[in-house]
């Protein structure tokens, strides 16, 4: 099924309400467009939510959808990978849901790499009870519940669910259709945990807090788009890159034709979650893109492999006790 053309069978006939302006409304386009361009009809999809604005999200879409409770959608999507492993299960949170209330699921559901999509809208705010800080929001930020500052360190997305080995991890703007439709179809493709930040600008309680790097006047030059087997290199000269720098990363800026040689080639299968947790900590150059994807048993896997373990063991026994029976007859 064409992306473009398909994409509307797979929006529900509800009405929809966000505030104007939101890149919801792109979030929602480029999710339906990823759907079909998966190629599967709508009832092989399940996308559950937990509170908050993102989790409107299933009612919007033309499949089967739980709108659950806080912060609980990862334990509600595990039950359903586990119970129909052939459907595709979509988790729709924020960063108030997922971050906060839901912290525990959103890791143990990573920890345990089953094989969900889960989408993180991040704007950085608590939106829909009217502008609080969040877990993600920046320090000295004022707001509803801080009013002289937040003092409160921020998560760092990407660092956290490293900590947590995720095996797919990438990052996109809210308002770029055509990147996001791209990285939500491979995160459907990706066998195990995907996590997908979306930097998502709330126009009323947070608005242009990602400005520099989503704005197209100035994101040439401060957020970085990485892709498997390319070098580290951004700018609108294209004389930007990125190089170690101890255990961490830096940005450099050359100025002869060709790029110094410790410029890095992005690698999304690195093992070691380091490199990856490194590009994760720029903020300048903000890294966009899969960060990284590697393979490893999903949690089906090794509940399955388990169950044919106990099952082989129990038919072992049953011919021991059977010829033991046997034997003193």
């Amino acid at each position: 099924m064409n992306s473009n053309s398909g994409y509307k069978a797979f929006l529900s006939d509800q009405d929809v309400r966000w505030c104007p302006g939101c890149d919801d409304y792109i979030i929602l386009r480029a999710f339906a467009r990823a759907l079909a361009a998966i190629g599967l009809p709508p009832e092989r999809h399940v996308v559950v939510s937990g509170i908050g604005c993102a989790s409107r999200l299933p009612y919007y879409v033309n499949t089967y959808g739980l709108h659950g409770i806080h912060g609980r959608a990862p334990a509600i999507a595990t039950g359903v990978k586990l119970v129909h492993p052939d459907l595709y299960v979509w988790v729709i949170t924020g960063d108030g849901d997922a971050l906060a209330i839901g912290t525990n699921h959103f890791l143990h559901a990573i920890r345990r790499n089953l094989d969900i999509n889960i989408l993180l809208f991040n704007n950085e705010i608590y939106g829909l009870t009217k502008g609080q800080f969040s877990p993600t929001s920046r320090l000295d930020l004022k707001t509803r519940s801080s009013p002289q500052g937040n003092i409160q360190p921020p998560f760092h997305i990407g660092s956290l669910v490293l900590g947590a080995d995720v095996s797919f991890f990438a990052r996109v703007p809210g308002n770029d259709l055509n990147a996001m439709t791209k990285v939500f179809v491979e995160a459907a493709r990706h066998k195990g945990t995907s996590v997908v930040e979306i930097l998502q600008n709330c126009p009323v309680f947070n608005d242009g807090v990602f400005h520099p790097v989503t704005d197209k006047s100035t994101a040439v030059d401060h957020a970085l788009w990485v892709e498997h087997g390319r070098p580290l290199i951004y700018g609108k000269d294209g004389k930007r890159g990125i190089v170690r720098d101890g255990c961490g990363l830096r940005p450099i800026r050359w100025e002869s034709e060709q790029p110094p040689s410790e410029v890095m080639v992005h690698d999304e299968k690195v093992d070691n979650p380091s490199y990856a947790f490194a590009l994760t900590q720029l903020s300048d150059p903000m890294v966009f893109g899969i960060i990284r994807r590697m393979r490893r048993p999903t949690y089906e896997e090794r509940s399955q492999a388990l169950k044919q373990k106990v099952a082989q063991s129990a038919i072992v026994h049953d011919f021991i006790r059977k010829a033991i029976l046997q034997e003193n007859t």
